[in-house]
């Protein structure tokens, strides 16, 4: 009993009742919005910090008052999820690594391994909280990990076919094929120098050369990553072109992935592997220390095929949310046309963004538009149709109308 006479477990379970409501009105709320829920987040974090604090101060209270131990794996799991929810609204690492801790935990502890094999709802908990955790390890760039909980979901996965009906993992055996053929697929870059920027490999950012004479100085605030290829090599709806700009544009935290001894910042003067490519030691993540020096990662809205007008919604709010000296980098991709573009007559002349006035080897990419009916596409190839209604090849993305109206 507490000082106020209430049971442990009664206060244990309001706790918990709290948390999961507060953690439901949150769950779903789109990462791109991010000032307009920055308080949600704080009295969400708060709550699990309280739940998580109690559970540890009284957990043999509470186990004789009939705490499972997947009941404490869900709540250490939860707060992994709000950590990497963070670290995609902010692009801090700090959450990322927060995540993995907690994720790492529930692993190593085996939470969800009691009953697992008697209850369909807890198997499907484990397998949710394994897709998760991968996704966190990915984007950290653990692969030893990853592959180690790509093993682990292929051996769940078969126990769970052969425990329960096999029409209940149907999902989950894409999600192993789509896993399985993304790391075949990305091994290429795998004990190569990280996509990150990284301090002890490239420039530090004060030695780069300034624009003279810039009236006023811009950053790199924010960016939307958005894919539309069809049958892309993705997991979840984190497509390989997504995933290699998301590590693009930020730096790599000092001394995380490479020794900093013996390599001079400019990146000369390391160890070469195959290829020329460089092939400095790896150490150990323990010492995933951010550097104070380096000015905070942009901001990221990674899209997976939205619709237009959600598309156009996530730019315009990271536009107004955009701050007056920020810049906004766009990554659109989508399958181009390999043909010529080829115009009505009405529409003759008013394409812009050819080979001759933007980048030439994107001549294949070209943005037309039309006083009464804009069209924007990644394949510009249309033609026009009777009744003034322009027809669009397949294949292609298309932003704009579909009609003459």
């Amino acid at each position: 009993m507490s000082q106020n006479n209430i049971p442990v477990s009664e206060i244990y379970w309001s706790l918990v009742a709290k948390a999961d409501k507060k953690f439901s009105k949150i769950r779903d709320l789109p990462y791109y919005e991010r000032n307009r829920y920055d308080t949600y987040f704080h009295k969400v974090f708060k709550v699990y910090t309280q739940l998580w604090k109690f559970q540890q101060e009284n957990r043999q209270k509470l186990v004789e008052a009939g705490l499972k131990r997947w009941e404490i794996g869900d709540i250490a799991s939860r707060i992994g999820q709000l950590y990497f929810g963070q670290y995609m609204r902010t692009s801090d690492r700090s959450y990322l690594s927060e995540s993995y801790i907690f994720y790492d935990a529930v692993l190593t502890r085996e939470y969800f391994k009691d009953g697992l094999f008697q209850d369909l709802n807890l198997a499907n908990k484990q397998l949710r909280f394994l897709a998760r955790f991968l996704t966190v390890c990915l984007v950290l760039n653990r692969r030893e990990m990853v592959y180690q909980l790509v093993n682990q979901l292929k051996m769940l996965l078969d126990d769970c076919k052969r425990t329960f009906q096999e029409t209940d993992f149907k999902e989950w055996k894409l999600v192993v094929q789509e896993i399985v053929k993304y790391l075949k697929v990305d091994t290429a870059f795998m004990n190569l120098r990280p996509l990150r920027y990284s301090p002890v490999l490239d420039l530090h950012p004060d030695s780069i050369p300034h624009v003279a004479n810039a009236k006023r100085k811009l950053k790199l605030r924010d960016a939307i990553l958005c894919s539309y290829h069809p049958n892309e090599v993705k997991f979840s709806e984190l497509t390989l072109d997504t995933f290699r700009m998301l590590q693009c544009l930020e730096w790599e935290s000092s001394g995380s992935f490479y020794q900093s001894s013996g390599f001079p910042s400019s990146g000369t003067g390391t160890a070469i592997g195959q290829n020329g490519v460089p092939a400095p030691s790896r150490i150990n993540y323990s010492q995933d220390i951010s550097d104070p020096t380096l000015p905070p990662n942009p901001r990221k809205a990674v899209l997976y095929r939205p619709s237009v007008t959600h598309f156009i919604a996530v730019l315009a709010t990271i536009c107004e949310e955009l701050p007056p000296d920020g810049l906004l980098l766009v990554y659109l991709s989508a399958s181009g046309s390999g043909a010529n573009t080829a115009s009505s007559p009405s529409h003759a002349g008013i394409s812009v963004g050819n080979s001759d006035n933007l980048i030439k080897s994107f001549q294949s990419q070209t943005i037309s538009s039309d006083a009464t009916s804009p069209c924007y596409s990644t394949n510009p190839s249309y033609e026009q149709s009777k009744g003034g209604h322009i027809r669009f090849h397949t294949g292609s993305l298309h932003i704009g109308s579909r009609g003459n109206g």
